[in-house]
């Protein structure tokens, strides 16, 4: 089950803005009627200009226009009560509030022009990220599972987190990783580390063969060309800390190697207890920094235990103090039942915490409930 957070992207004609338009209306009322009733001396008709310019800034340039043209028939109006229309105040009040609706109604239409390639945009690299991201299945043989993605910018669905199951004969395996970086740059080194998963997971073996090719995808990938076509070493800067597991069937039982990762954190029976490797490796693209220790560790995984799986972003989300959020004393206070109910409770709860901050990093989660 894919519980991703929804957009909440908004098209230009927003319903909400059919009612701000009663603000350019009502200054051009109150303007007029004022400039009318003004001694003879002073002349409100530019501040007629501010009803043009505010409808600009939200609305589209038909209505920019239409303000525009109501804005100059009020001016006009005013010339003829207050004198006449031809004389040489008025009619440079006339023409400057003419030239003024024209341009701000200009602007108006480069404004949604961008404003619809944005929106666009967004579309493109949300339906990328669920190419490359495919959600997971709800029931993978013993297993049921959920999984959570909430991005850390609101203009973009899109980042380098990343998560995959695959189906083995003897069991299930999963990673979770993130890139360093954000953007298209790092969904492209997800794909790289996804697809290299779903393909090899079928083919070795052993969890620390799986590890060590995805070891030696990753390092071509995350190499420059120099100006003289020499490969340049960039490893030191890019990486990805991952979690790669390997869950039997028919054996309580999960493999884990956890290159650079945070540990996933393990529910039974209301405690939570982090699976904490002993002999971590390295990100995958830093082995040429140092020698990899692939050793796949075991841990015990019953029937009824929940396993969360999570990336930096969730536990260096900060509230307004500045305090990173707790997951493990919020995941030890959960009381329901099912993985997808417990990531929409710390979604909301994470949400919550970081009420009026960006997110500092994408955010993703994966819940597995061993059903026997």
């Amino acid at each position: 089950m894919d519980l991703r957070e929804p957009r909440t992207d908004q098209h230009p004609y927003h319903p909400l803005r059919h009612a701000l338009l009663v603000a350019p209306f009502a200054l051009m009322a109150v303007v007029s009627v004022l400039d009318v009733l003004a001694p003879p001396n002073v002349h409100l008709g530019p501040f007629l200009a501010a009803a043009p310019a505010i409808t600009a800034s939200f609305a589209g340039p038909r209505t920019t226009g239409l303000v525009g043209a109501v804005a100059v028939l009020a001016q006009v109006v005013v010339a003829m009560v207050r004198g006449s229309v031809t004389d040489l105040n008025h009619s440079v009040q006339i023409v400057s509030l003419i030239l003024i609706s024209v341009f701000v109604t200009l602007f108006a239409h480069l404004r949604e022009v961008h404003e619809r390639e944005l929106i666009q945009l967004r579309y493109v690299a949300e339906a990328a990220q669920r190419v490359v991201l495919r959600p997971l299945r709800e029931r993978i043989g013993p297993l049921r599972m959920a999984s959570m993605y909430l991005s850390a910018e609101a203009e973009a669905q899109i980042g380098g987190d990343l998560y995959a199951a695959a189906r083995t004969p003897q069991g299930t395996r999963l990673i979770i990783g993130d890139v360093r970086g954000k953007g298209m740059e790092a969904v492209g080194d997800a794909a790289v580390v996804l697809g290299t998963f779903r393909a090899a997971a079928h083919q070795e073996a052993e969890l620390s063969g799986l590890v060590a090719y995805l070891e030696g995808a990753v390092c071509p990938d995350l190499a420059d060309v120099g100006p003289n076509g020499d490969e340049v070493d960039d490893r030191a800067e890019a990486f990805i800390t991952a979690a790669v597991l390997d869950i039997p069937d028919r054996e309580p039982a999960l493999r884990l190697i956890n290159c650079g990762h945070p540990p996933p954190l393990l529910l039974r029976e209301g405690r939570v207890i982090s699976l904490d490797v002993t002999q971590p490796a390295p990100p995958l693209g830093l082995a040429g920094l140092a020698e990899p220790a692939l050793v796949a560790e075991t841990f015990a995984f019953e029937k009824g235990d929940i396993m969360l799986l999570y990336t930096d972003g969730v536990i260096e989300a900060r509230d307004g103090a500045g305090t990173f959020y707790p997951l493990p004393e919020r995941l030890a206070t959960w009381s329901g039942t099912g993985p997808a109910s417990l990531l929409r409770h710390l979604c909301d709860d994470l949400i919550a915490h970081a009420a009026g901050h960006r997110l500092g990093d994408d955010a993703a989660m994966v819940a597995i409930e061993r059903l026997h």
